[in-house]
């Protein structure tokens, strides 16, 4: 299989939350409104991402995983997904409060929708002032009971909400309640799923005064309790890789490009996926130069031996899935 930054044709979607930095910051191309996500890099049924540039042009992601199999996987990850890609990339803009909401692991997920569960990371690109997320029930206090009894008055009582700014960057195990606040533009990594239970929607409604669906009793069965608030400690060089999260579902390293960087990969037996998340790069593999900007994805077949950037002030986040590892996680405690 030929090794080359593989472009996707971003699938917008619209969101009762969603808002406009997707265009005017990140230059998605769309006469949508309210655009809350672009999936970068998507393997789930009925949104499966279509290849925009090389020689694979106009093949979807189903189709080079049934094509190449383990060259496109790495051989552990194919024995152990098969022709499944295991991750979702996208890019989300909250114009307003996302709704908490929590996710089941694997062995809920298998056994009520024959599905992989939702382990995600979130990376700041960009916040208002202000800007909040919720991570978490506010103590250990809390029983996750009360999830039944969410209002308006009581909501600041249940979860435990702080402040971001660009840079930061948070893991959410598959079990902890979450949500992205109002005047986030994110990045987030996570396991193939689109299986969400919410939990409280700020009482809001759309167009002709219905409000969503909530998954209280889901949502109970699946929220797990956690020490840390699950923010990444990292400390940024440059030209270097800096951890942060490593879990048996991926890993996720950020590094900042200045000037020329070689990166080898001959070891790793994954694929590789790179999302630029500030400045501009180029990114060459094999003789095939591509241009990485702010806001776009590249993935790397798993037959890469090396990687070539060149860039003057770029941060990408590097993501692969490392066979057998650990549980372990950099977090703040």
């Amino acid at each position: 299989m030929k090794a080359y930054p593989i472009k996707f044709k971003p699938i917008l979607k619209e969101k009762i939350w969603g808002g406009n930095k997707l265009s005017k910051i990140l230059n998605k191309k769309t006469d949508l409104e309210n655009v809350g996500e672009s999936w970068e890099i998507s393997g789930v049924k009925g949104n499966i991402s279509e290849v925009a540039n090389g020689d694979y042009k106009g093949q979807n992601l189903n189709d080079l995983l049934k094509t190449y199999t383990s060259e496109f996987l790495g051989l552990a990850n194919y024995e152990r997904f098969g022709a499944e890609f295991p991750l979702l990339i996208k890019f989300l803009d909250a114009k307003t409060d996302l709704s908490v909401q929590v996710h089941p692991d694997d062995k809920m997920a298998k056994a009520q929708h024959n599905s992989l569960g939702k382990t995600e990371m979130w990376y700041i690109m960009d916040s208002d002032d202000d800007a909040d997320i919720v991570l978490g029930l506010k103590d250990e206090s809390v029983d996750k009971n009360i999830l039944e009894q969410i209002n308006a008055n009581n909501v600041e009582d249940v979860f435990h909400r702080e402040k971001v700014k660009q840079g930061d960057s948070y893991f959410i195990p598959a079990g902890k309640i979450h949500a992205i606040g109002a005047g986030v533009l994110a990045a987030e990594i996570q396991q193939t799923s689109d299986i969400t239970y919410r939990v409280y929607d700020w009482d809001r409604t759309d167009d002709s005064g219905n409000k969503r669906d909530l998954h209280t009793k889901q949502a109970i069965e699946a929220t797990k309790s956690f020490e840390s608030t699950g923010k990444c400690n990292y400390d940024l060089k440059a030209n270097e890789n800096n951890n942060l999260v490593s879990c048996d579902f991926f890993t996720t390293n950020i590094f900042e490009v200045k000037g020329l960087r070689q990166v080898n990969y001959e070891n790793l037996d994954s694929f590789v996926i790179y999302v630029c998340v500030e400045g501009e790069t180029q990114v060459a593999v094999d003789g095939y130069t591509e241009t990485l900007k702010m806001g776009e994805t590249v993935l790397v077949p798993a037959t890469m031996k090396s990687a070539l950037f060149n860039g003057k002030n770029a941060k990408l986040l590097e993501v692969y899935i490392k066979p057998q590892q650990s549980q372990s996680k950099k977090l703040a405690i």
